[in-house]
């Protein structure tokens, strides 16, 4: 065997992905068929519980440095509004300013430093697999040769060759939209308002937000020395990912769907997209899986980093764990499981986007009016945040205890927004129970599997349970309610452990 794991893509998914496997131990290669990291910023940044998870990783200071300025104000685009989380004391949506090659080249920094080796400019070209292992195909500077692992990951997108190569259907919708987003200086002839609107000279003023017009959605926004511009139009024309969008395009674009000509600054980040609603059947095909864009497509734009970074998260302890000997029977199969039900939100909320935005006339703007009323109220606009954050991942699979099988975020621990107590609480990648309220027993039970389950403790004035067994991706997997006798906390605790990480070490 070559290697342990074999990583297809080196985009956010894939860097994610063999950097959690390297901090396991595992030999992994990371396989990217372009020679160079791609200065495109296609994604402007981290947003959604893959913040949390760096929170709890101890990694979050070290992705804030790299950021181009402050933490947003939590007010987020969703199909042709914005929704305001500044009501909230606690948002549930956040995000950071790290534009994507910045975002790269920290997570490969990261997977270096954990003894991944990435090789730049080989592709895949075929893989065959059996019951031992999964033999890939690759085509590299100096010719063709075989790689042989224990896993295959395809991290490599929404054209992905694994994909095609293991014979996973990925059916769902293309959108006949094209949707351009940029970042520009302001000309002398704009002039930024306070509320965000622009006031074009020889134009007038264009409101802050989004204008659906009979050919498409335009949206501008205004902060100081900088202008969002953002259009969506039907075009029959296919642009390569590969070939940037100019400012000549995007004036273009512009016109036609806003019936002006708007001057524009110089570039400063520049993006263009084409949409889908698609996922995989299975993000599992005997030892070949998917993560990322290769496993999902979303309508929507700022949700594809989160999810396929949390898919790294879930999948690479599992790998690991089948590789070490220790997984239990069906512990790989809970990956596609978990991470499809995931997607199905936000294929969700993504597809409710696209009906949002696409609505023009009176209709489309009552509808669109009616939503923003809803989301005044906080319960409406706490579920859509959870959504649009990744939190909100399925139904909890235990009616008396709610949080099993959600996610351990701030609020449903009942602390503070980046509690400082549980900054590097996953710091490892390995499961941890959280003892809560002082049970000795719970923690000698957890020991009991050690090097594979952490055990830590802390005190909160009104916990949420007595004992939390929080998975390395942040999704609670068990949990003692408050009280909780012993008697039935620990042959319950037990079976969890058995489940999710096989017979104890002791």
């Amino acid at each position: 065997m070559d290697v342990d794991v074999v990583v297809v893509g080196a985009g956010p998914t894939g860097l994610m992905l063999v950097g959690e496997l390297g901090q396991a131990g595992m030999r992994t290669l990371l396989l990217e068929r372009r020679p160079e990291p791609s200065e495109m910023a296609k994604a402007g940044g981290l947003a959604g519980q893959i913040l949390q998870l760096l929170h709890y990783r101890g990694e979050l200071d070290r992705f804030r440095e790299a950021s181009i300025g402050p933490e947003p104000v939590p007010r987020f685009p969703f199909g042709g509004l914005h929704l305001d989380f500044t009501q909230l004391e606690d948002s549930p949506m956040r995000a950071m300013l790290v534009p994507q090659p910045r975002l790269e080249g920290l997570l490969a920094e990261r997977a270096i430093e954990r003894g991944v080796e990435v090789r730049r400019g080989h592709e895949v070209v075929g893989l065959r697999q059996d019951d031992d292992a999964v033999t890939v195909g690759v085509c590299g500077p100096d010719g063709a040769y075989e790689v042989t692992a224990h896993f295959l990951v395809g991290c490599d997108g929404g054209h992905s060759r694994v994909r095609d190569l293991a014979g996973i259907p990925f059916p769902g919708t293309s959108f006949p939209e094209i949707e351009r987003l940029a970042s520009v200086t302001v000309p002398d002839s704009v002039t930024v308002l306070d509320d965000g609107g622009l006031d074009v000279r020889g134009v007038g003023k264009i409101p802050f937000g989004y204008t659906a017009t009979e050919r498409g959605v335009f949206a501008c926004s205004g902060m100081g020395g900088t202008m969002g511009v953002y259009t969506a139009e039907v075009e029959a024309t296919e642009y390569d990912d590969d070939v940037p969008m100019t400012v000549a395009e995007l004036s273009g674009s512009v016109s036609r769907v806003l019936g002006i000509d708007l001057p524009l600054g110089e570039p400063l980040r520049m993006a263009r997209f084409g949409y889908s609603a698609r996922q995989a059947d299975t993000y599992r095909g005997g030892r070949v899986f998917l993560a990322g864009d290769a496993a999902h497509l979303f309508p929507a734009g700022g949700v594809a980093v989160n999810a396929g970074m949390l898919d790294a998260a879930n999948l690479a302890w599992k790998l690991a764990g089948s590789v070490q000997g220790w997984a239990p029977p069906g512990l790989l199969d809970t990956y596609s499981d978990e991470r499809r039900t995931a997607a199905e939100r936000t294929l969700l909320h993504t597809r409710a986007q696209v009906a949002l935005r696409q609505g023009y006339g009176p209709g489309g703007d009552a509808l669109r009016a009616l939503f923003l009323e809803l989301t005044a109220d906080e319960q409406p606009l706490r579920r859509l945040g959870a959504l649009m954050a990744g939190t909100d991942v399925g139904s909890a699979v235990s009616a008396a205890q709610p949080l099993v099988g959600t996610c351990a975020t701030d609020r449903a621990l009942h602390v503070d927004h980046e509690d400082p107590r549980f900054a590097g609480l996953l710091r490892n990648g390995r499961p941890v129970l959280l003892d809560l309220a002082d049970h000795a027993g719970l923690r000698d039970l957890g020991s009991d599997w050690g090097g594979r389950v952490e055990v830590a403790s802390a005190t909160i004035d009104e916990r949420p349970a007595d004992a939390l067994l929080i998975l390395p991706d942040a999704r609670i997997a068990w949990a003692a309610t408050v009280d909780e006798p012993r008697q039935t906390a620990l042959p319950a605790l037990r079976e969890a452990l058995t489940t999710w990480f096989g017979a104890p070490s002791t």
